[in-house]
């Protein structure tokens, strides 16, 4: 799933149970969404036990009672409409800067989702609206910063809420206005909130789930594109692919290890570079930058799979609080709770930030004229009058340190909120926009390098690289010309790092897929039984 190229649904139909990483990549991008009738019937049924709720007069959590440490306040009859609305503006206290727009989408789609699955006691024409707002293009401004994770993201979800009674501002089309005149030039109605809906609204794990879906998908992207820069680099440093041979790799035993070798065995195959050195090449071995990295990319990708099935359960999950059952109980428990998904994201940050520094460590050594295997000092053509790369390197450094201080995870933190009603929280909005920075920085790291693998191919020209290899140097040299002298390099970063970001080089790796028979989806799932190829250097 992560490590797949996304497949686009051209539309979405939520059921509560059903919803896939690949389908919030999908509408975040833009694809449109629709409620199944089976949800909006399980949504009457369970609506309709808090509606004889309310009728009774029962004393029920966020029904008919305050919320958090006001849970013993019981609310009168007459202001329950007033209870929700008002739960709604008190928790709109974000601050920071705003979530980007596809993260917002995909926590509106998230929080439509869970209300389709059932329990939450809303009304269909709660979750209609957040589908009507997705297809009209609508999203409301969502300070990232003043969630704990804690009875879910509560400040992030009720900024969104906000927005659904026609209150604050929306964004669409271009401009931003009133919430509720924004709503009526799409031919939508804001809610006025029924007993238990704004506590529904607000409680659950949606804000950083959403974030962190999205970067699983970024997740497989870099992995695919730290393998073709990595093998780009061994074949500019004129390394060997002994130490990716299939035989070492199946001693050990660990699958995220076979599987990187048996990529980079594939994107090295049939390389001159590689017959030109095999005899008199001095070296025993190379460095761990070039020798280990299916030791080390190989675990990130367990990691990428052990965190997406975190994250994809949490998809489908009932995060509200209290749950309103089918037979007509209400429990109150603690599903908001986000350490699953904090965790899961604390660990994409580390090992992703293990890709930088690998990473990193190579372009070091693509231009340090000490280590780069007689290629040109820093990789300029005419070094002293011209610099090269020398500052890339610098830049990648930066990053890459960056990310190391970013790595420190944020799920073991905690400090007491509400009146220590929640005394143990997990701050998974704080390891969420840590981790969305760690990609990006990972990302410009690896068009760093592929910028100067691609230069260092340029200078062992004529020989050829391996196929992959050459794909790829082709595909770097389509979007940024050789350095011939110094120039802005600012520019050329940025350009690679889109591409990768885009998933530009799954191209390079989807033809290994293709020959695996799991088309399209590079690398394959060795794990399902496709075969190794057998490239022994």
């Amino acid at each position: 799933m992560a490590l797949d190229s996304v497949r686009m649904p051209a539309s979405i139909v939520l059921d509560g149970e059903s919803l896939r990483i690949d389908d919030v990549a999908a509408v975040a991008d833009g694809a449109s969404v629709s409620l199944a009738a089976s949800a909006r019937a399980r949504m009457a049924r369970t609506r309709a036990i808090v509606d004889a709720i309310v009728e009774r007069r029962d004393v029920v959590y966020g029904v008919t009672t305050g919320f958090g440490k006001l849970s013993d306040v019981a609310i009168p009859h007459d202001r329950l409409a007033e209870l929700q609305a008002n739960l709604v503006r008190s928790h709109s206290a974000g601050v920071g800067p705003l979530l980007p727009v596809r993260e917002v989408r995909a926590m509106m789609l998230l929080r439509a989702n869970v209300l389709a699955k059932g329990y939450s006691g809303c009304r269909p024409a709660v979750a209609e609206l957040l589908v009507g707002m997705l297809n009209a293009g609508l999203h409301p401004p969502v300070p990232e910063q003043g969630s704990v994770g804690a009875s879910g993201d509560l400040a992030p979800l009720a900024h969104l809420a906000l927005s659904l009674i026609g209150e604050g501002e929306l964004t669409g089309h271009g401009r931003t206005g009133n919430a509720a005149a924004m709503m009526r030039e799409q031919a939508l109605t804001p809610v006025v909130l029924a007993p238990k809906e704004g506590l529904a609204l607000i409680n659950g794990t949606q804000a950083h789930t959403a974030v962190a879906a999205l970067a699983l998908v970024d997740a497989g992207r870099l992995w695919r594109a730290a393998h073709v820069s990595g093998a780009m680099s061994v074949e500019a440093l004129l390394g060997t692919p002994v130490a990716f041979d299939a035989r070492l790799q199946r001693a050990r035993g660990q699958a995220g290890q076979e599987e990187s070798a048996a990529l980079l065995r594939w994107l090295l195959e049939d390389s001159e570079i590689r017959e030109s050195h095999r005899v008199g090449d001095a070296r025993v071995q190379d460095a761990y930058s070039l020798r280990c990295i299916p030791q080390v990319h190989g675990p990130v990708m367990d990691a990428i799979q052990f965190a997406e099935s975190l994250v994809a359960r949490e998809l489908n999950a009932a995060t509200d609080n209290p749950l309103v059952f089918e037979d007509g109980t209400l429990l109150s428990g603690g599903n908001f709770h986000g350490q699953a998904v904090a965790l899961a994201l604390d660990v994409l940050a580390i090992v992703l930030t293990n890709l930088a520094t690998m990473s990193e460590r190579r372009i070091d050594r693509l231009v340090h004229p000490d280590l780069n295997q007689g290629l040109p000092p820093f990789l300029a053509r005419d070094a002293g009058v011209h610099s090269g790369f020398m500052m890339a390197q610098v830049t990648a450094a930066a990053l890459a340190s960056e990310c190391k201080v970013l790595a420190h995870p944020a799920s073991v933190d905690t400090i007491p909120t509400d009146g220590s009603k929640e005394d143990v929280v997990p701050m998974a909005m704080a390891a969420a926009w840590k981790l969305r920075r760690v990609v990006h920085n990972v990302g410009h790291v690896l068009a760093i390098e592929l910028m100067c693998a691609a230069q260092g191919l340029d200078y062992r020209q004529p020989l050829r690289p391996g196929a992959g290899v050459a794909h790829a140097h082709r595909s770097v040299r389509a979007l940024v010309p050789s350095l011939e002298g110094d120039r802005v390099l600012s520019t050329d970063i940025g350009v690679l790092a889109r591409a990768v970001s885009s998933g530009k080089f799954d191209d390079v790796t989807a033809p290994y897929g293709n020959d695996t028979g799991t088309a399209g989806s590079g690398p394959p799932g060795f794990r399902h039984g496709a075969p190794h190829r057998g490239l022994t250097a």
